[in-house]
């Protein structure tokens, strides 16, 4: 039995708040993801998460690829089937990962690409310790190329798929078709 019973909401079906945040992710991506449709059952929630996602990715100090390392990295740690899925597809087709960083990712391998390991490593710590980090991991993170605005940045990365990883897992959200070809599951 699924935790929660929620109704996949429309544009139709939800208030107007809600309706235009769904309306303009059809219009971007010419679909309504499942997880939108189900975080429309709160209009705080969904509306917290799409501007969340959007300052990050247009604010954070990270290029696309590095938005993903953070997203795919956070959604490995909390074991989020929907957003592994959803980040590597997105990381295939629109961000331009190079596969075999994504597939590390997804498998807890290695990444060969110094900062973009360091990078992945510091948010899985974040992730994991709930923010409690080291001077010395924060240092390694450094000493790759970043710098403090990045601590933050991935913070926020943190922040916005915290929403999510925890929003899929209580409402069990079933995958899009269009990102089956990346299913995952970390068992």
């Amino acid at each position: 039995m699924k935790k929660l019973n929620l109704e996949p909401k429309t544009s139709e079906t939800t208030n107007p708040i809600t309706s235009a945040i769904l309306d303009e992710a059809k219009k971007a991506m010419g679909f309504v993801p499942n997880m939108y449709a189900g975080m429309a059952n709160n209009t705080a929630l969904l509306d917290s998460y799409i501007h969340s996602y959007k300052t990050f990715r247009q604010n954070s100090g990270f290029n696309s690829v590095e938005q993903e390392i953070i997203f795919l990295s956070v959604a490995y740690e909390n074991e989020c089937d929907y957003c592994m899925a959803a980040h590597s597809f997105v990381a295939d087709k629109a961000s331009k990962v190079p596969t075999e960083i994504t597939d590390a990712i997804r498998s807890n391998g290695i990444i060969n690409n110094v900062k973009l390991k360091a990078l992945s490593t510091f948010t899985r710590i974040v992730t994991k310790n709930r923010g409690h980090v080291t001077n010395q991991e924060i240092a390694d993170l450094l000493n790759v190329g970043y710098d403090e605005s990045h601590v933050l940045g991935v913070i926020t990365g943190v922040g916005v798929k915290t929403f999510s990883n925890y929003f899929n897992h209580i409402a069990e959200t079933p995958l899009d078709d269009v990102f089956k070809s990346r299913v995952w599951s970390r068992n």
